[in-house]
């Protein structure tokens, strides 16, 4: 395939379509989440709620882990997805799929406008900006009672058939493959935008501004384009959890959702897509394990977790497993 390379050259392209190439372990998430519909049944409804925020996780790592946009303000754009997906819903047509496309723009037109105004900042400054958003929004949706309903949320969302063939029940049946196929697309998409040279040039932003500036890249374009991606990826999740609970209240607008999203990635690892598998699932079983074990002091046990995976796991769960690999290949040598 690159005998027109010299041998040197051709070796080290080669090395580069291997490191991107698709890998038998990727395909381990799909094939156990496939496995879950049919090992855990009574735990569908669960089941959806993790796909869609695993998809809400992914939006976030494409801007904080690979470009360094540090932000506690993603579910402005979450939120905005949710009311709009609900509000199509309720006023234009139940039909799912183009609900999900008023969502992901939804959240891409709020994210593209103010990412045009904030990315001019950094560091502290960029991080207020943010949630000075967030805030923005989540009181507008207050506010604006006749449209969003305000505090009582908005209900009576009805969704049709997808396709007209694939009703939702009350099960979480068909809610979990929908979720579970758009999550798929979403990843599929976000794997090969880091992968492309574009998604290399985001780590060099994040790893040296400086130097990015220096050899003549458009680094604000930049940054604003993957802001706005993800501020579409986060719409769609909002988007999922409107037509999969047929409710849309200000808590997807709100603070915890943005620092639970971080606290996630973390867990997973940051800058990596397979992090937010990994964190959500933790994150997810962990806080319905300690619910219902500890009621009352359930976010006792879930920060002590955190806690100890940020002073011996570096890097995350997904750190852990680099380790022991490593540890691994050190023994056998």
């Amino acid at each position: 395939m690159f005998r027109w390379f010299n041998s040197d050259k051709g070796s080290a392209v080669e090395r580069f379509v291997q490191r991107d190439a698709l890998k038998p372990i990727e395909l381990l998430p799909w094939i156990l989440a496939i496995a879950a519909y049919y090992v855990f049944p009574s735990y569908l409804p669960l089941g959806s709620q993790i796909l869609l925020t695993i998809l809400f996780a992914i939006s976030l790592d494409l801007a904080l882990g690979y470009a360094g946009i540090i932000t506690l303000g993603h579910a402005a754009f979450f939120g905005a997805g949710a009311y709009a997906a609900g509000l199509y819903a309720l006023h234009v047509t139940g039909e799912p799929l183009s609900g999900l496309v008023v969502a992901g723009l939804a959240g891409g037109i709020l994210g593209f406008l103010s990412g045009l105004v904030i990315l001019r900042t950094s560091g502290l400054t960029l991080i207020m900006l943010t949630l000075a958003v967030l805030l923005l929004v989540q009181e507008f949706a207050n506010r604006a009672r006749p449209i969003t309903g305000g505090a009582d949320g908005l209900s009576g969302i009805s969704m049709k058939p997808i396709f007209g063939q694939f009703r939702f029940d009350l099960f979480g049946h068909t809610a979990y493959w929908y979720c579970l196929i758009v999550l798929f697309f979403v990843w599929l998409f976000a794997l090969l935008l880091v992968r492309s040279p574009f998604g290399r040039a985001l780590t060099g932003v994040r790893e040296n501004v400086t130097r990015m500036h220096a050899i003549g890249a458009p680094v604000r374009r930049r940054l604003v384009t993957v802001y706005t991606i993800s501020a579409v990826l986060a719409g769609i999740a909002g988007g999922l959890l409107a037509q999969t609970s047929q409710f849309v209240g200000l808590a997807t607008l709100g603070f915890e959702r943005s620092g639970e999203i971080v606290i996630m990635l973390v867990l997973g690892g940051i800058g990596r897509i397979y992090g937010a598998f990994v964190g959500v699932v933790i994150f997810m079983i962990a806080q319905d394990t300690f619910a219902k074990a500890d009621p009352a002091f359930w976010s006792f046990w879930v920060g002590l977790m955190l806690v100890l995976i940020v002073l011996f796991a570096r890097g995350g769960a997904l750190g852990v497993v680099d380790q022991a690999l490593r540890w691994v290949r050190k023994v056998r040598r």
